[in-house]
């Protein structure tokens, strides 16, 4: 064997282990992380956590039912109010815009997706916290949703571009109009990305902290309505784990491990349905 041989295969192999070293570092980080939370929060993860309202500060116990009932509904409102402007943007983009609009919208989504999420609670603060005087639940789904509605867009658009244009063309043949091919064949076959899309920007938003902090503040009790202030897993996290009592950093703890959980599980679910690829009508 040549010398120069030798050295590639040396090359070869070196590179190879290298990026499987890599790959496991990068796999591990997630794995370490959701050992630590195990180890710290596991044991306050109970019928109580889920249950049961934060107990005063002195008694041990309790939970955060409200927390996790208040994530809930500004993620329910955030995704009614950001995932329909991003669904039929992105139709827009993928079906009727070119040239000079289509770049302008697509630029201007890409960098509201890159904009810092205090500045997001900043903007809706300003925007529906101060001039009512009142933080709330609306509030806190109104930052959330201007989050998810450029992830929603872009990707959308993508799975959109994805459907074959022989079906586009079949269907226009057949004397169809622009938006009935839109709304019986094109979306039909691209529903699976588009509720990946939609999985993943709900994925995006769900941890975050500081668009709450400015719009939902929180609540150590039940919140009435949508309309008055309430507290949420992200929230209850920051403020526990700044805390200085042993039980409430438990409990943090067991929060970011049931947040971290919720998504993991929701990226599986998307990564399960993408990977079905594109659903091809039938007549």
């Amino acid at each position: 064997m040549s010398p120069r041989l030798r050295w590639r295969k040396f090359v070869s192999g070196f590179m190879l282990t290298m990026t499987g070293v890599c790959a496991m570092v990068a796999v591990s980080v997630l794995f370490l992380i959701l050992g630590y939370l195990a180890v710290h929060g596991g044991t306050s993860v109970n019928w109580n956590f889920f249950t049961k309202l934060p107990v005063p500060v002195g008694e041990t116990g309790g939970g955060m039912a409200n927390a996790i009932l208040g994530s809930a509904k500004m993620l329910l409102l955030a995704t009614l109010f950001g995932v329909p402007i991003g669904f039929f943007g992105a139709i827009y983009l993928a079906e009727f815009s070119s040239g000079s609009i289509a770049f302008v919208v697509r630029y201007a989504a890409d960098l509201l997706n890159g904009v810092p999420s205090i500045v997001i609670g900043i903007f809706a603060y300003s925007l529906v916290v101060h001039p009512f005087r009142q933080y709330s639940t609306l509030a806190g789904g109104f930052a959330l949703g201007l989050m998810m509605i450029p992830i929603t867009l872009r990707s959308t658009e993508e799975f959109l571009r994805g459907v074959p244009n022989p079906l586009r063309e079949a269907a226009m043949a057949l004397g169809a109009s622009k938006w009935k091919t839109i709304a019986t064949v094109i979306v039909p076959a691209a529903y699976r990305g588009i509720l990946t899309a939609v999985l993943l920007a709900f994925a995006r938003v769900a941890g975050e902290t500081a668009p709450l902090l400015f719009t939902a503040l929180g609540n150590q009790f039940w919140s009435p309505g949508w309309t008055h202030p309430t507290a949420s897993l992200p929230v209850m996290i920051y403020t526990y784990a700044l805390a200085p009592y042993d039980d409430w950093h438990r409990q943090a703890w067991a929060a970011g491990l049931v947040l971290l959980v919720l998504i993991l599980v929701i990226n599986i679910v998307a990564r399960a349905i993408l990977s079905r690829g594109i659903a091809v009508p039938r007549s």
